[in-house]
């Protein structure tokens, strides 16, 4: 065809050369990328499928010749166009764009199938196939010469002119496809990372007392990193990017194959940096690494739900499944023995996730007759039924695998199962049988010890709920009865029986939820037309019992409603504003000595909220009155009317009851953000993030830096987080001095050098598991270390702020107080509804010492501490949150890698 147009097309257009060239040269390098492998490691499949590129870049060539692409070289050897010859390009066009081709058997002073000498290898980083047994042709000894030192060097340059962006290549038939593979080798080193990295954590959960909250929030960023990496990695791609596609090219088609070819060594680098030393080489144990196994227990599972859709696995499986004990010795078990161990649990669990979904539909059809179509439900969180609670934390996870399981018998979904649906299963998996003492090290393979002495999955989760009001102060569900029962009481009161209703439905339709669906469901008191839980020998709430990640999911969750309802109740309340302002005047007139323990922690925790000016030192009532007129009516008045109408209709109680349309409180905590954000940290908008945090110091350093033309020094760029921590009073200098964040930028460098060219484009942060490590000091001062606002159980303090409030009342009734018998007994009738914040308006404008010193010792009777009012038994206050390291075993000293 070429030798055609050339016939009838002159001249040719030189952006035809343009694009051979670029073709040519990108195949060829990817050609020299293999063939050095080949040398490395020889292997049959490789070297004949490399041939076939070979055989392609020569047809290209042909091609490239017969357009009349000869006539353009030069004598030097270059190939372009007189322009090109001109100078209009950079000198780099020149060089020979076919030096990177090097085949067996080509004179180029050496013998390319030598395997290079001890002394001319360095250290490699990269994915590396091991030569099967008896395959292959042993390498020679290669021979030291000048040509070949400058053709690998040549070759190391082109490598690095070229980013693998710019060709797509996907022609082969068995799956060796270069840039492909290339992106499959990337994302699948990166998986391993991040399952070794979340492992430890739930290791960290049971062996160490982590918080719940702190290990499902990282991986839940984690989920979130496999499914961007994978779809910036993949969007050249279409229609490659299902985790089976990834695993299979990965594996050549063969996962049993595969387990022998892979390896890893850990190398010990020298001071210097230029030489390394093996120090352990083992084999990878890679469908442990790239989570094989768990695709191919949830895909078993598939198959047998699609068989009868009832529920209930078909004799066979649960043949396999059914004598599953929790208590089964890992220790003393063989390495299959607890592979089927697993693989039991996984299917069981999986059983009870789908019959928990969906039972709201099944029992429509069953006993109200109606006729839903269970292939054709939409089952995600944006779908009709997820107004029905169910389940807390996995439910888009759910949905996903319920939607999958309620397909017709055959049904293929093998490509709709992306990487990050395996991942988050794999953690799920991992959560509970770390908890056992199991764990999977890429390096030295599988570790067993001691189950975590009486550890619980839901130990984290029934503190916060306190389902049997054991500990008074700290469970949702004993606040929120409590508190329902004071509105009503405060409603009657003022003589306004709308006053609280609509918060206390809502209180009300919360706690119920949480007692029927978060750490226990009634599905383990069995529920008509839906088969009993499968761990229903050994616990009937297994789903619960057995799934650390389940019940902190659920906790994170939980967490998150119990900050929205709270700050919309405040934010509808006068008692939270009012309490924070007075004992702020106590405390700068001296009527209160030390601050209070409670409101101090709260003032200091939504300053923003109560003081979005600063803390005043003096003008107290004006403070007081500029931020209640700071209320927009109207507004409320739609907010009121809009949730009276909707509550029975919405689907997403998080949307309802969205922080950003609050008028005074919209602090978010650390879990609110990220989980507003879809848990992706870049998605987390500049106005939410504060200087303190591990996040805002990432996203300080990702700001450009200028030179100030005044002072010569530099100055960050005027971006609105800069802007914004400029007006919160944050010197230059310290802005510069967190911009220049030193172990995030070694994170940073590590991560390009890695994954060039498949590091992720679309998010800054992206940093695989040294971004995790980062973060998850914000998550762990925010649900149990210094900056606790996950950890405040607001219904409590709520409950507080309506008895103090009672209590100085009755204080000023019986003291015959003037103000108080102005407002309460004096005031119109149009007033009654407002007295309170009369009451304390006119109490901060008058400031009248008697009045204001009995207020003191009311505040003071007794002193409160915010300890009294955090869900868990203690906060871990003294500690950063940064990762123990001792608990990974894969963590290494820093002289040494590891290369796979």
């Amino acid at each position: 065809m070429s030798e055609l147009i050339a016939k009838f097309l002159q001249p040719i257009p030189s952006g035809i050369f343009g694009l051979f060239r670029s073709v040519i040269k990108a195949r060829s390098i990817t050609y020299d990328a293999f063939q050095q492998i080949l040398n490395d490691k020889p292997d049959p499949e490789i070297e004949r499928n490399n041939a076939t590129h070979k055989h392609f870049i020569e047809s290209l060539t042909k091609a490239f010749n017969a357009l009349g692409g000869k006539s353009l070289t030069s004598p030097a050897g270059s190939i372009g166009t007189k322009d090109e010859q001109d100078g209009d390009v950079d000198d780099a066009t020149f060089e020979n764009q076919f030096s990177a081709i090097r085949i067996s058997g080509d004179s180029d002073g050496g013998n390319d199938t030598d395997v290079p000498s001890e002394t001319e290898s360095a250290p490699r980083v990269g994915l590396q196939r091991r030569r099967g047994k008896g395959k292959g042709k042993k390498g020679k000894r290669a021979k030291k010469s000048k040509t070949k030192a400058s053709s690998k060097t040549n070759t190391e340059a082109s490598l690095a002119e070229i980013p693998i962006e710019s060709y797509r290549i996907i022609d082969d038939t068995d799956g060796i496809i270069s840039e492909y593979l290339l992106a499959v080798y990337a994302v699948t080193r990166e998986w391993s990372e991040l399952r070794s990295c979340i492992q430890s954590l739930w290791c960290e959960v049971a062996y160490e007392k982590l918080n719940g909250a702190v290990a499902a929030s990282v991986t839940s960023i984690a989920v979130g990193m496999v499914r961007q990496t994978s779809n910036a990695v993949f969007v050249d791609f279409p229609g490659h990017d299902s985790y089976e596609t990834i695993m299979k090219t990965l594996t050549r088609g063969d996962p049993e194959w595969a387990q022998g070819n892979f390896g890893v060594a850990l190398q010990r680098i020298s001071a210097d940096g230029q030489h390394t030393e093996t120090v352990k080489e083992t084999r990878v144990d890679i469908k442990e690494q790239i989570w094989v196994n768990t695709y191919y227990d949830l895909m078993a599972f598939l198959d047998d739900f699609q068989k009868n859709r009832s529920g209930k696995p078909t004799k066979a499986m649960q043949a396999q499944i059914g004598d599953w004990d929790p208590r089964f010795d890992l220790q003393r078990a063989t390495n299959d023995e607890r592979l089927k161990w697993r693989r039991a649990y996984t299917i069981n669990w999986l059983y009870d996730l789908v019959n928990l979904f969906s039972s709201i539909v099944v029992q429509r059809n069953t006993l109200k007759g109606e006729h839903h179509v269970y292939e054709n439900v939409n089952w995600s969180p944006s779908g009709p039924w997820h107004k029905h609670r169910r389940l807390f934390g996995l439910n888009e996870f759910a949905g996903d695998i319920t939607g999958w399981a309620m397909q017709k018998q055959n049904t293929n979904v093998r490509q709709k199962i992306s990487p990050h649906h395996v991942f988050q299963l794999q953690c799920i998996v991992d959560s509970f049988v770390a908890s056992r003492g199991w764990t999977v090290s890429m390096l030295h393979g599988h570790l067993v010890r001691q189950p975590a002495h009486k550890f619980r999955p839901r130990r984290d989760v029934d503190l916060f709920l306190d389902r049997e009001y054991q500990k008074m102060g700290r469970g949702f569900l004993q606040a929120a009865h409590i508190l329902i029962q004071l509105l009503a009481k405060d409603a009657e009161s003022h003589q306004h029986s709308g006053r609280h209703e609509d918060v206390s439905q809502m209180l009300e339709e919360f706690r119920l939820d949480f007692v029927e669906w978060l750490g226990e469901s009634k599905y383990m008191y069995g529920l008509d037309t839906i088969p009993p839980s499968q761990f229903s020998k050994h616990n009937a709430n297994g789903l619960w019992e057995y799934s650390p990640l389940l019940c902190a999911a659920g906790l994170v969750e939980g967490l998150v409603l119990s900050q929205r309802i709270s700050m919309l109740m405040w934010d509808r309340m006068t008692e939270p504003l009012l309490v924070i302002h007075l004992h702020n005047l106590l405390v700068q007139r001296k009527f209160i000595k030390q601050p209070i323990g409670l409101y101090a922690t709260l003032e200091s925790l939504l300053e923003g909220s109560f003081f979005p000016d600063g803390v005043p030192k003096s003008d107290f009532y004006e403070a007081l009155v500029k931020r209640v007129q700071g209320v927009k009516s109207r507004k409320l008045s739609r907010q009121r009317q809009a949730m009276s109408s909707t509550i029975a209709q919405i689907n997403d109680m998080h949307k309802l009851m969205d922080i950003n349309s609050n008028t005074f409180f919209r602090t978010k905590s650390a879990l609110m953000k990220y989980y507003d954000a879809d848990w992706v940290p870049d998605r987390i908008p500049d106005n939410e993030i504060t200087f303190a945090s591990m996040l805002g110091q990432l996203r300080l350093v990702e700001t450009k830096q200028a030179v100030d033309s005044s002072t010569g020094k530099k100055r960050l760029e005027a971006t609105e987080l800069v802007q914004r921590f400029r007006a919160q009073g944050i010197n230059e200098a310290d802005l510069t001095q967190a911009a220049s964040f030193e172990k995030y930028k070694d994170y940073k460098q590590d991560y390009r050098s890695k994954f060039k060219p498949y590091a992720q484009k679309k998010s800054k942060f992206s940093t695989g598991r040294s971004l995790l490590d980062l973060l998850r000091v914000d998550l762990f001062a925010d649900v149990c270390g210094m900056n606790p606002l996950s950890s405040i159980n607001y219904l409590w303090v709520t409950v507080h702020f309506m008895i103090l409030f009672d209590r100085l009342e009755k204080r000023l009734r019986e003291v015959r107080n003037p103000l108080y018998i102005r407002t309460y007994e004096h005031a119109p009738a149009s007033m009654r509804r407002s007295r309170r914040p009369a009451l304390i308006m006119a109490m901060m404008k008058d400031e009248d010492p008697d009045t204001l010193k009995l207020c003191a010792e009311v505040f003071q009777d007794p002193r409160m501490g915010i300890m009294g009012f955090i869900f868990w038994e203690d906060l871990r206050e003294s500690e950063s949150g940064i990762k123990k390291t001792e608990v990974e075993p894969d963590d290494l000293s820093s002289d040494m890698c590891s290369v796979m």
